[in-house]
This record gives structure tokens, sequence and C-alpha cells, in this order.
């Protein structure tokens, strides 16, 4: 480890800071993250305007009244044969008044990605989401990053188009550390700590695990998210993979990165620093907390 600041998200430095409204483009719009995002946008209209939405498809009138509420000049979607569903929900919304462009296809989202705009918030679930964010690097938006996949199947790709400080994360454990690590320089870092619920299965044994279903991994004790990171979170796949993210974000070695179980989910990470302090950002479950610090960096939203 160097002293270099990282190419990634460094909370010392604030990339492309305008003054006024934020232009945001919200990709995976109807999921968990696009849901929450454009509730705390609705909440802070002096602050943020979206101006486009991307979606899989599979939740099209919500898309719609997303992008009529909103007023978007864009929309996309990846499932080429929702467009015309599409269209006719926009049009019942719309009537006689013009609709927003209409993006359909695979490289919809990625499209969406690079268009202008101040923030793109990566909300997409899978590997899908590397294609738009590293559209959104290569034009210089600031990247609010939930997509954790961009990072573990395209981290080389990822750091080598990212400015300093243009990627902010959106994982509550990874704005946690975001925050904690504004306390001090990479070298002041002796480890991160990386908090886990232990999800649905927490202090089950072998013979219960056994019998466990597909509701039983979705109920889980503490986060409303989407069903793929609530069932990676039920195995602790999730956490493997936040701690590659951790590892590839803040260029901290994997022996220096720790895992704490913390059943409450109050205190999402914690840095502790080579003169022995720890610092821990903690605040309720919920993900409306870190979207803010992503679109909203280096200010804080209101909550």
């Amino acid at each position: 480890m160097t002293d270099r600041p990282s190419p990634l998200a460094d909370p010392h430095v604030a990339f492309d800071v305008s003054e006024g409204r934020r232009d945001v483009v919200v990709l995976g719009s109807t999921g968990s993250i696009g849901t929450q995002a454009i509730d705390l946008v609705l909440r802070n209209p002096d602050r943020f305007r979206v101006t486009a939405l991307a979606a899989s498809g599979g939740r099209i009138g919500l898309l719609a009244e997303q992008a009529h509420r909103l007023g978007v000049a864009a929309v996309a979607v990846a499932r080429e044969e929702t467009l015309p569903e599409l269209r006719e929900a926009l049009r019942a919304l719309y009537g006689s008044e013009p609709l927003p462009e209409l993006l359909a296809g695979p490289d919809a989202a990625t499209q969406l990605a690079a268009s202008p705009c101040h923030t793109v918030l990566n909300g997409i679930t899978g590997s899908i989401g590397l294609a738009p964010t590293l559209a959104a690097l290569e034009a210089g938006r600031t990247l609010a990053l939930a997509n954790k996949e961009s990072l573990i199947v395209g981290g080389p790709l990822v750091k080598a188009l990212a400015e300093p400080g243009q990627i902010i994360p959106v994982d509550s454990e990874h704005a946690a550390l975001f925050q904690a690590l504004a306390a001090g320089t990479r070298a002041d870092v002796r480890k991160l700590v990386v908090t886990a619920s232990g999800g649905p299965f927490r202090g089950r044994t072998r013979e219960q695990l056994a019998h466990v279903t597909r509701e039983d991994a979705l109920a889980h004790p503490t986060w409303a998210m989407g069903p793929v990171i609530t069932v990676n979170s039920a195995t602790l796949v999730n956490k493997g993979l936040e701690v590659i993210e951790a590892h590839l974000l803040y260029d901290i070695p994997f022996d220096r990165i720790e895992v704490v179980v913390h059943p409450q989910s109050y205190v999402h990470s914690m840095v502790e620093f080579t003169d022995g302090s720890t610092l821990a950002q903690a605040t309720p479950p919920d993900m409306r907390g870190p979207i803010a610090i992503g679109i909203g960096w280096p200010e804080r939203v209101p909550d």
C-alpha cells in the first residue's frame, strides 16, 4: 500500500461539485435502490432532478409512473419486447403531451449512463451493470455505485477509468467506510472492519438449515432489500463480495479487512487507525442514508 490517494472513492476529494440542483440518471429505477433514490429526490426537489431512468422492464407500470412524476427526458428498458407496453403506459399518463425519449435493448442503460448529467446512480443488479459503470466514468460523470458486481468482475477496468473521487460507494458498508476514512489518510489505516447482520439463518444448526425455504431466505431480520441481495445476504455470499469491494475501493490488503457480526445493523462499518482510534459510522438500517451520500456528497441531505 502506498500513500497515493485511491483512484476511486477518496473522501478528501470532491469530484465535479456544482452549485444548484444536480441532474441525476437513475439506473435500476424500479428496484430497491432506485425506488428509494427517487423517494429521496422527490423529498429534496431543490437539490436534485432526475433526467433519465432505466429499468429491466419487469415493472412497466411503476416505470411509467416514475417517468411522468419526475418529468424525465429519457426512459430505457433492457427488455425490448416491453417497449410497446411502456409506450402505452406512458401515453395513458401523458395524454397529448410529448413522451420522453424511449430506448430499449441490452445497451439502453449504457447509453443513458453517458448522457448529460452530474451523477449516475447505478442501482442495477448483477454483472450487466459493468458496461453502464464504464460508460459513466468515461463520460466524466460522478458515479454513485450500488452495483458491486462492476468492481467484482471488472475491477481493473473500473480503476483504470476512474478519476480521484469520481466513484462514491452506495453499499451501506462502503458508504460507512468512505465517511470514516475522511478522518485520516490511507497510511493511517490499520484495518477496515466490515459489519454483517448474520442474516436470517444466524444461529441455526446444520440440521435446521437443511429445511430452510426460499421464503426463509428472503425474510431478512433488519434490511429491506431486493431478492437477489437478500438471498446473497442469507448465504453470506454478499459479505464475501463486499470484502472484495472494500479491497478494490480502498486498496487495503485482504489481511487487514475484518468482518464482524452485528445483528442489530446499526453500525455499518468501522475503520481502525494506527493510533488505536476506531471510528464507526452508525445509522438505522435504511438505504436512504447511503444513497444520499452517493448522490449528494460532499453535502449532506437532510433525512
